[in-house]
């Protein structure tokens, strides 16, 4: 068996077409045909479904089990490269991350620490769900993935804890939110609302904090797109809950200010999840040191205002100057 043979296969398993597999692998069609077959005669069971022409007509059983061997082999040759780059302070490669579409503020002061000690090293993020997340992690194609702790349902993982994300209300910066901080969740069912999709993590744990103070709500307008949300506020008379770090990274938007949610407050713990495993992967292992380095220095937790929270300060951004230009209400 040969290396080699092991990628054709997870080639054709990932494309699910021959052909597109052997020009990916930048081979003939026999070449890669060849391959797969020579691995089959050495294990003694047949790896794909056969069928007509360069279709992929499915994997046998065994050929399951053989795929998922065939990643695993894959991915620890690559990890045994990048180590060996790693001793000679030269790592180079790709860092695959999954990450949720609400991290995406956070992660540039991670990937900027990345950059620092791994100069060689390009990021790849993926914003997706938990179940790509744990499909990628499960097949190797995630080296890592930065998710709510409490509700993650990816297997079996190493983690650590990298922040906390509360809730805020962010509202248009007119006279009838003047010097308010905060505002009940009670209150804030009262007010016209535009929110994250039913189907998104962020909106099913907004509902629930709603419910928990006796209010179910109806959104006048509803999207994947928090950035979007933001902007349905500073040009409309919207309202929406974001978390609380969006008022410090990427900041408020002119013509807006956050209030702090309250009764209930509720929060749910980030972390960074890996392959389990006693040996850690290079590229997982560059995310791991940086996120232990943010929890030893608690230098993340201060820049998303957790410290000033515990001391019962008033966080950045949680007022914003009036909009020098009138609002648009005609814009929405």
């Amino acid at each position: 068996m040969f290396l080699r043979q092991f990628k054709y296969l997870v080639a054709v398993v990932e494309e699910e077409h021959f052909g597109r597999a052997a020009t990916r692998c930048h081979v003939t069609q026999p070449s890669l045909s060849s391959g797969i077959k020579q691995l089959e005669l050495e294990l003694g069971v047949p790896i794909f479904l056969r069928g007509r022409g360069q279709r992929f007509h499915g994997l046998t059983a065994e050929g399951e089990h053989i795929a998922k061997w065939a990643r695993l082999i894959i991915s620890h040759c690559d990890a045994m490269r990048d180590e060996i780059k790693a001793m000679q302070k030269d790592l180079h490669g790709s860092l695959r991350m999954g990450a949720m579409p609400s991290m995406s503020p956070v992660l540039p002061v991670l990937l900027q620490k990345v950059r620092e000690h791994h100069p060689g090293v390009r990021v790849d993020v993926h914003f997706i769900g938990n179940e790509a997340m744990k499909l990628g992690l499960d097949n190797f194609t995630l080296d890592c993935a930065i998710t709510y702790l409490e509700k993650a349902d990816l297997g079996r993982r190493n983690y650590l804890p990298v922040y906390t994300e509360r809730m805020s209300l962010l509202v248009p910066d007119t006279n009838e939110f003047e010097g308010l901080t905060q505002i009940t969740w009670k209150e804030a069912a009262e007010l016209p609302l535009a929110m994250l999709r039913p189907s998104m993590h962020e909106r099913r744990f907004v509902d629930a904090a709603f419910k928990k103070a006796g209010c179910e709500v109806v959104p006048k307008v509803e999207s994947e797109s928090i950035l979007h949300l933001m902007f349905q506020v500073q040009f409309t008379e919207l309202c929406t809950v974001i978390p609380s770090h969006f008022t410090r990274m990427p900041g408020l938007h002119p013509g807006t200010k956050a209030l702090t949610l309250v009764e209930p407050e509720v929060s749910q713990e980030v972390g960074l999840f890996w392959a389990e495993g006693e040996t850690v992967m290079p590229m997982a292992n560059v995310m791991v040191a940086i996120a232990k380095e943010f929890e030893k220095t608690g230098d993340l937790r201060r820049l998303l205002g957790e410290e000033e929270r515990k001391r019962g300060k008033k966080p950045a951004g949680s007022g914003a100057a009036k909009a020098t230009a009138p609002r648009d209400y005609a814009s929405s």
